[in-house]
C-alpha cells in the first residue's frame, strides 16, 4: 500500500484553516485551482470536479471538530482513505494531509494532485 504525507504551513490561522477544510460539500472553494466544483450526491458523499474535467466521488468517513481531523475516501480506488489535520503554527496554521492507497502504481498521480491541491489551500487562505 502507497502511504503518501504531505505537510504546509499556511498563514491562515487555525480556525479559518479548519473552517475551509472541514466544509466537505463545498471543497472546491479551499482548493479553487485545481478544484472547480463539489457538490454533494448524499450525507456523505460528494463529486469532486477537478479543472481538467475528471470527476472523483468521496465519502466522508468522519469529522472530529476538536482535533480538526477530517477523513474522507476516494470511492474509485481499490483502497484509499485520506485525512486533513490542522495545528496551530505561529500566528498560521499547520496543514497535515495524509493519505493510503492501493493500487500503489496510482501513488505518483496522487502524490502530484494533492500537493496541487495544498499549493491551492495555501494561496486561497492567504
Amino acid at each position: 500500500m502507497a502511504s503518501i504525507v504531505l505537510e504546509e504551513v499556511i498563514a491562515a490561522a487555525p480556525e479559518r484553516a479548519w473552517s475551509a477544510l472541514a466544509d466537505f460539500a463545498n471543497a472546491h472553494r479551499a482548493f479553487a485551482g485545481v478544484l472547480t466544483d463539489c457538490r454533494l450526491e448524499s450525507d456523505d458523499v460528494r463529486v469532486a470536479t477537478f479543472a481538467n474535467g475528471q470527476q472523483v466521488r468521496e465519502r466522508l468517513i468522519g469529522i472530529d471538530h476538536d482535533r480538526r481531523r477530517i477523513a474522507y475516501s476516494a470511492l474509485s480506488f481499490a483502497h484509499h482513505n485520506a485525512t486533513f489535520e490542522v495545528a496551530a503554527a505561529g500566528s498560521g496554521s499547520r496543514v497535515i494531509w495524509s493519505c493510503d492507497l492501493l493500487p500503489n502504481e496510482a501513488a505518483t498521480q496522487v502524490r502530484a494532485l494533492m500537493e496541487a491541491g495544498l499549493a491551492a489551500v495555501k494561496r486561497n487562505l492567504a
